[in-house]
Protein backbone atom coordinates (compact mmCIF):
# COMPACT_ATOMS: atom_id res chain seq x y z
CA UNK A 1 0.00 0.00 0.00
CA UNK A 2 1.14 3.57 -0.27
CA UNK A 3 1.52 5.48 2.69
CA UNK A 4 3.66 9.18 3.13
CA UNK A 5 6.50 8.78 5.52
CA UNK A 6 9.49 11.05 7.13
CA UNK A 7 11.87 8.96 6.36
CA UNK A 8 14.35 11.34 8.30
CA UNK A 9 14.90 14.56 10.58
CA UNK A 10 14.62 17.83 9.11
CA UNK A 11 12.75 16.30 5.76
CA UNK A 12 9.81 16.10 3.38
CA UNK A 13 8.14 13.46 3.41
CA UNK A 14 7.84 10.71 0.74
CA UNK A 15 5.22 8.78 -0.44
CA UNK A 16 6.28 5.31 -0.81
CA UNK A 17 4.99 2.03 -0.67
CA UNK A 18 5.32 -0.45 2.03
CA UNK A 19 3.31 -3.57 3.49
CA UNK A 20 -0.05 -3.56 4.48
CA UNK A 21 -0.41 -3.99 8.30
CA UNK A 22 -1.71 -7.36 10.08
CA UNK A 23 -3.34 -7.12 13.51
CA UNK A 24 -1.60 -8.95 16.28
CA UNK A 25 -3.69 -10.08 19.53
CA UNK A 26 -5.28 -7.11 20.67
CA UNK A 27 -4.82 -4.82 17.86
CA UNK A 28 -6.90 -3.35 14.79
CA UNK A 29 -6.60 -2.50 11.22
CA UNK A 30 -8.31 0.47 10.41
CA UNK A 31 -9.11 1.33 6.80
CA UNK A 32 -8.59 5.00 6.64
CA UNK A 33 -11.26 7.43 5.68
CA UNK A 34 -9.37 10.26 6.33
CA UNK A 35 -6.04 11.45 8.17
CA UNK A 36 -5.62 15.10 9.10
CA UNK A 37 -1.99 17.20 8.19
CA UNK A 38 -1.76 19.27 11.72
CA UNK A 39 1.15 22.56 12.18
CA UNK A 40 2.94 19.90 14.88
CA UNK A 41 3.98 17.83 11.28
CA UNK A 42 5.75 20.81 9.71
CA UNK A 43 8.29 20.88 13.25
CA UNK A 44 8.68 17.23 12.71
CA UNK A 45 10.04 18.12 8.86
CA UNK A 46 11.59 21.33 10.06
CA UNK A 47 12.50 22.06 13.41
CA UNK A 48 13.08 18.64 15.35
CA UNK A 49 15.59 15.96 15.31
CA UNK A 50 17.01 13.50 17.60
CA UNK A 51 18.17 15.85 21.17
CA UNK A 52 14.14 16.73 20.59
CA UNK A 53 11.91 13.59 21.17
CA UNK A 54 12.52 10.39 22.14
CA UNK A 55 11.49 8.55 18.82
CA UNK A 56 12.09 9.21 15.62
CA UNK A 57 11.64 8.32 11.88
CA UNK A 58 10.88 6.53 9.88
CA UNK A 59 7.01 6.52 10.18
CA UNK A 60 4.26 7.25 8.50
CA UNK A 61 2.84 10.71 9.08
CA UNK A 62 -1.06 11.33 10.46
CA UNK A 63 -1.76 11.93 13.89
CA UNK A 64 -6.11 12.80 13.14
CA UNK A 65 -7.39 9.96 12.01
CA UNK A 66 -10.55 7.87 11.32
CA UNK A 67 -12.33 5.56 8.85
CA UNK A 68 -13.67 1.85 9.15
CA UNK A 69 -12.53 -1.51 11.41
CA UNK A 70 -10.71 -3.63 8.74
CA UNK A 71 -9.75 -6.47 10.80
CA UNK A 72 -9.34 -7.48 14.37
CA UNK A 73 -6.81 -9.38 16.09
CA UNK A 74 -7.70 -12.04 18.40
CA UNK A 75 -8.92 -11.40 21.56
CA UNK A 76 -10.69 -7.77 20.12
CA UNK A 77 -14.35 -7.29 21.70
CA UNK A 78 -17.18 -4.56 21.19
CA UNK A 79 -16.18 -4.01 17.54
CA UNK A 80 -17.03 -4.91 13.98
CA UNK A 81 -15.47 -4.77 10.51
CA UNK A 82 -17.02 -1.99 8.63
CA UNK A 83 -17.78 0.08 11.76
CA UNK A 84 -16.79 3.24 11.40
CA UNK A 85 -14.66 4.76 14.43
CA UNK A 86 -12.21 7.19 15.15
CA UNK A 87 -8.73 7.16 16.72
CA UNK A 88 -7.75 8.54 19.79
CA UNK A 89 -3.91 9.74 19.38
CA UNK A 90 -2.04 10.44 22.26
CA UNK A 91 -1.02 6.02 22.94
CA UNK A 92 -0.27 5.87 26.95
CA UNK A 93 0.28 2.31 28.86
CA UNK A 94 -2.94 1.99 29.40
CA UNK A 95 -2.21 1.14 33.41
CA UNK A 96 -0.93 4.13 35.02
CA UNK A 97 -3.65 6.44 37.10
CA UNK A 98 -4.13 8.65 34.34
CA UNK A 99 -4.62 6.25 31.51
CA UNK A 100 -7.34 4.50 33.30
CA UNK A 101 -9.23 7.80 33.61
CA UNK A 102 -8.81 7.61 29.60
CA UNK A 103 -6.16 10.88 30.09
CA UNK A 104 -3.62 9.08 28.09
CA UNK A 105 -1.95 12.00 27.01
CA UNK A 106 -0.53 12.88 30.51
CA UNK A 107 0.34 9.02 30.56
CA UNK A 108 2.98 8.41 33.20
CA UNK A 109 4.84 5.47 32.50
CA UNK A 110 5.86 6.44 28.93
CA UNK A 111 8.32 3.85 28.88
CA UNK A 112 5.50 0.76 29.07
CA UNK A 113 3.67 3.16 25.96
CA UNK A 114 3.73 2.00 22.58
CA UNK A 115 6.25 4.75 21.87
CA UNK A 116 6.96 7.11 24.31
CA UNK A 117 5.47 10.13 24.79
CA UNK A 118 3.71 9.79 20.97
CA UNK A 119 2.00 7.78 18.77
CA UNK A 120 0.03 6.96 15.33
CA UNK A 121 1.89 9.61 13.28
CA UNK A 122 4.46 10.32 16.46
CA UNK A 123 6.93 7.45 16.00
CA UNK A 124 4.88 5.15 15.24
CA UNK A 125 2.80 4.60 11.72
CA UNK A 126 -0.03 6.96 11.40
CA UNK A 127 -3.09 7.59 9.10
CA UNK A 128 -1.53 8.77 6.35
CA UNK A 129 -1.95 5.39 4.45
CA UNK A 130 -4.67 3.41 3.00
CA UNK A 131 -4.30 0.86 6.67
CA UNK A 132 -3.60 1.85 9.87
CA UNK A 133 -2.22 -0.15 12.57
CA UNK A 134 -3.81 0.86 16.18
CA UNK A 135 -2.23 -1.38 19.08
CA UNK A 136 -5.43 -1.74 20.90
CA UNK A 137 -8.90 -1.32 20.46
CA UNK A 138 -8.97 1.25 23.50
CA UNK A 139 -8.05 3.73 21.18
CA UNK A 140 -10.91 3.74 18.81
CA UNK A 141 -13.67 5.42 19.62
CA UNK A 142 -17.38 4.43 17.55
CA UNK A 143 -18.47 7.32 15.62
CA UNK A 144 -21.72 8.61 16.18
CA UNK A 145 -24.19 8.27 13.14
CA UNK A 146 -24.12 11.12 10.53
CA UNK A 147 -20.35 11.87 10.99
CA UNK A 148 -18.22 11.31 8.26
CA UNK A 149 -15.13 10.37 8.56
CA UNK A 150 -13.74 12.90 7.02
CA UNK A 151 -15.12 15.11 8.73
CA UNK A 152 -14.49 13.55 12.37
CA UNK A 153 -10.33 12.97 11.42
CA UNK A 154 -10.03 16.44 12.16
CA UNK A 155 -12.10 16.56 15.43
CA UNK A 156 -9.56 13.52 16.81
CA UNK A 157 -6.53 16.87 17.70
CA UNK A 158 -8.00 20.22 16.25
CA UNK A 159 -11.71 19.81 17.90
CA UNK A 160 -10.35 17.71 20.90
CA UNK A 161 -7.30 19.98 22.15
CA UNK A 162 -9.48 23.16 22.06
CA UNK A 163 -12.39 21.23 23.96
CA UNK A 164 -10.11 20.14 26.64
CA UNK A 165 -8.61 23.91 26.97
CA UNK A 166 -11.78 25.23 27.18
CA UNK A 167 -13.86 22.69 29.29
CA UNK A 168 -11.20 22.88 31.86
CA UNK A 169 -12.01 26.13 32.33
CA UNK A 170 -16.19 26.01 32.26
CA UNK A 171 -16.39 26.89 35.56
CA UNK A 172 -14.82 30.36 34.89
CA UNK A 173 -17.08 31.10 31.77
CA UNK A 174 -20.64 31.73 33.12
CA UNK A 175 -22.67 33.96 30.86
CA UNK A 176 -21.38 37.21 31.78
CA UNK A 177 -17.74 35.87 31.10
CA UNK A 178 -15.76 37.06 28.60
CA UNK A 179 -13.29 34.38 26.39
CA UNK A 180 -10.89 35.18 24.14
CA UNK A 181 -9.43 32.71 21.04
CA UNK A 182 -5.94 34.05 19.79
CA UNK A 183 -5.16 32.90 16.55
CA UNK A 184 -8.72 31.65 14.57
CA UNK A 185 -6.62 29.29 11.99
CA UNK A 186 -7.45 25.61 12.77
CA UNK A 187 -7.69 25.13 16.11
CA UNK A 188 -9.03 28.64 16.77
CA UNK A 189 -11.60 28.04 14.49
CA UNK A 190 -12.93 25.29 16.30
CA UNK A 191 -12.13 27.07 20.03
CA UNK A 192 -14.88 29.74 18.95
CA UNK A 193 -17.42 26.80 18.07
CA UNK A 194 -16.60 25.22 21.26
CA UNK A 195 -17.48 27.95 23.44
CA UNK A 196 -20.34 28.82 21.29
CA UNK A 197 -21.69 25.38 22.11
CA UNK A 198 -20.89 24.47 25.15
CA UNK A 199 -20.99 28.01 27.64
CA UNK A 200 -22.51 31.16 27.18
CA UNK A 201 -19.47 33.69 27.64
CA UNK A 202 -19.01 36.42 25.03
CA UNK A 203 -16.36 35.39 22.30
CA UNK A 204 -13.79 37.56 21.17
CA UNK A 205 -11.79 36.37 18.55
CA UNK A 206 -8.06 37.42 17.71
CA UNK A 207 -6.01 36.98 14.85
CA UNK A 208 -3.62 39.01 11.75
CA UNK A 209 -5.55 37.83 9.20
CA UNK A 210 -8.74 39.36 8.39
CA UNK A 211 -10.35 36.36 6.56
CA UNK A 212 -9.82 34.58 9.68
CA UNK A 213 -11.55 37.01 12.06
CA UNK A 214 -14.35 36.46 9.31
CA UNK A 215 -14.81 33.12 9.67
CA UNK A 216 -14.21 32.97 12.94
CA UNK A 217 -17.70 36.02 13.19
CA UNK A 218 -19.16 33.04 10.69
CA UNK A 219 -19.10 30.45 13.06
CA UNK A 220 -20.25 32.33 16.23
CA UNK A 221 -17.67 34.91 17.53
CA UNK A 222 -18.78 38.27 18.65
CA UNK A 223 -16.30 40.15 18.37
CA UNK A 224 -13.39 39.64 15.86
CA UNK A 225 -10.08 41.87 16.36
CA UNK A 226 -6.59 42.34 14.90
CA UNK A 227 -3.80 40.90 16.28
CA UNK A 228 -1.37 44.27 17.07
CA UNK A 229 -0.13 46.02 19.69
CA UNK A 230 -3.30 47.87 20.13
CA UNK A 231 -5.07 44.25 21.05
CA UNK A 232 -5.65 44.22 24.95
CA UNK A 233 -6.53 47.73 25.56
CA UNK A 234 -8.99 46.84 22.75
CA UNK A 235 -10.24 43.61 24.71
CA UNK A 236 -10.30 45.53 27.84
CA UNK A 237 -12.21 48.57 25.95
CA UNK A 238 -14.81 45.86 25.28
CA UNK A 239 -15.31 44.44 28.32
CA UNK A 240 -15.96 47.15 30.05
CA UNK A 241 -12.17 47.46 31.83
CA UNK A 242 -12.19 44.30 33.29
CA UNK A 243 -10.45 42.06 30.71
CA UNK A 244 -11.27 38.39 29.52
CA UNK A 245 -12.39 35.89 31.89
CA UNK A 246 -10.56 33.03 29.46
CA UNK A 247 -8.00 33.79 26.93
CA UNK A 248 -6.57 30.84 24.57
CA UNK A 249 -3.23 31.23 22.84
CA UNK A 250 -3.11 29.15 19.78
CA UNK A 251 -0.12 30.57 18.11
CA UNK A 252 2.24 31.15 21.24
CA UNK A 253 4.81 33.35 20.27
CA UNK A 254 6.64 36.26 22.88
CA UNK A 255 3.73 38.95 21.08
CA UNK A 256 0.72 36.65 21.39
CA UNK A 257 1.40 35.28 24.80
CA UNK A 258 2.18 39.45 26.23
CA UNK A 259 -1.17 39.98 24.48
CA UNK A 260 -3.04 37.04 26.54
CA UNK A 261 -1.60 37.90 30.21
CA UNK A 262 -2.29 42.16 29.45
CA UNK A 263 -5.61 40.94 28.23
CA UNK A 264 -6.77 38.31 31.38
CA UNK A 265 -9.04 39.81 33.96
CA UNK A 266 -7.73 38.93 37.87
CA UNK A 267 -8.54 35.17 38.75
CA UNK A 268 -9.16 34.28 35.12
CA UNK A 269 -7.10 31.59 32.92
CA UNK A 270 -4.14 32.02 30.76
CA UNK A 271 -4.23 28.77 28.30
CA UNK A 272 -1.26 28.47 26.17
CA UNK A 273 -1.93 25.71 23.29
CA UNK A 274 -0.27 26.75 20.26
CA UNK A 275 4.29 25.86 20.56
CA UNK A 276 5.41 28.85 18.48
CA UNK A 277 8.66 28.83 21.09
CA UNK A 278 7.37 32.21 22.39
CA UNK A 279 8.26 32.78 26.42
CA UNK A 280 6.27 34.85 28.73
CA UNK A 281 8.23 36.25 31.63
CA UNK A 282 5.94 36.18 35.34
CA UNK A 283 6.91 38.14 38.40
CA UNK A 284 4.66 39.30 40.85
CA UNK A 285 3.42 42.36 38.66
CA UNK A 286 3.23 40.92 35.31
CA UNK A 287 -0.12 39.41 35.07
CA UNK A 288 -3.18 40.67 36.79
CA UNK A 289 -3.73 39.14 40.34
CA UNK A 290 -4.34 35.58 40.52
CA UNK A 291 -4.57 34.51 36.81
CA UNK A 292 -3.96 31.16 36.23
CA UNK A 293 -1.24 30.32 33.35
CA UNK A 294 -1.39 26.47 32.25
CA UNK A 295 -0.37 24.81 28.72
CA UNK A 296 -2.05 22.12 27.64
CA UNK A 297 -1.51 19.22 25.48
CA UNK A 298 -4.38 17.19 23.37
CA UNK A 299 -7.21 15.93 25.53
CA UNK A 300 -8.81 12.38 27.19
CA UNK A 301 -10.29 9.82 25.38
CA UNK A 302 -13.96 10.22 27.13
CA UNK A 303 -13.64 13.62 25.94
CA UNK A 304 -13.02 13.08 22.40
CA UNK A 305 -16.56 10.90 22.86
CA UNK A 306 -17.99 14.14 23.69
CA UNK A 307 -16.33 16.04 20.69
CA UNK A 308 -17.66 13.36 18.28
CA UNK A 309 -21.23 13.51 19.67
CA UNK A 310 -20.99 17.58 19.25
CA UNK A 311 -20.18 17.17 15.65
CA UNK A 312 -22.79 14.84 14.77
CA UNK A 313 -25.45 17.35 16.16
CA UNK A 314 -23.99 19.62 13.59
CA UNK A 315 -22.13 21.90 16.28
CA UNK A 316 -19.00 21.96 15.76
CA UNK A 317 -17.97 22.03 11.60
CA UNK A 318 -14.88 21.98 10.93
CA UNK A 319 -13.65 23.74 7.59
CA UNK A 320 -11.82 21.09 5.76
CA UNK A 321 -9.73 21.11 2.70
CA UNK A 322 -9.79 17.27 1.07
CA UNK A 323 -6.31 16.16 -0.52
CA UNK A 324 -5.89 12.96 -1.82
CA UNK A 325 -3.47 10.86 -0.98
CA UNK A 326 -0.87 11.86 -3.83
CA UNK A 327 -1.33 15.09 -3.52
CA UNK A 328 -0.50 15.16 0.37
CA UNK A 329 2.84 16.97 0.09
CA UNK A 330 0.48 19.59 -1.43
CA UNK A 331 -1.65 20.29 2.19
CA UNK A 332 1.54 21.03 3.56
CA UNK A 333 3.01 23.39 1.15
CA UNK A 334 -0.20 25.23 1.46
CA UNK A 335 -0.35 24.95 5.07
CA UNK A 336 3.60 26.33 5.33
CA UNK A 337 2.93 29.18 3.06
CA UNK A 338 -0.09 29.84 4.53
CA UNK A 339 -2.82 29.56 1.66
CA UNK A 340 -4.89 26.83 3.73
CA UNK A 341 -8.31 27.76 5.31
CA UNK A 342 -9.50 25.06 8.06
CA UNK A 343 -7.75 22.13 8.19
CA UNK A 344 -6.42 19.45 5.23
CA UNK A 345 -7.43 16.09 5.38
CA UNK A 346 -5.78 13.46 3.42
CA UNK A 347 -8.51 11.11 1.89
CA UNK A 348 -6.23 7.78 0.69
CA UNK A 349 -9.21 6.36 -0.96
Amino acid sequence: MRALRLLEWKSDPELVEVAEPEPGPGQVVVKVGGAGACHSDLHLMRDFDSATLPWGPPFTLGHENAGWVHALGDGVRGLDVGQPVAVYGPWGCGICPRCQIGAEDYCENPAEAPVPGGGGGLGLDGGMAEYLLVPAARFLVPLPDGLDPVAAAPLTDAGLTPYHAVRRSWAKLPPDATAVVIGTGGLGHLAVQVLKATTAARVIAVDTREEARERAVEHGADLALPSDGGTSDAVREATGGRGADVVLDFVGVDATLATAAAAARMLGDVTIVGIGGGTLPVSFFSVPYEVSLQTTYWGTRPELAEVLDLAARGLLRPDVTRYPLDRATDAYRDMEAGRLEGRAVIVPG
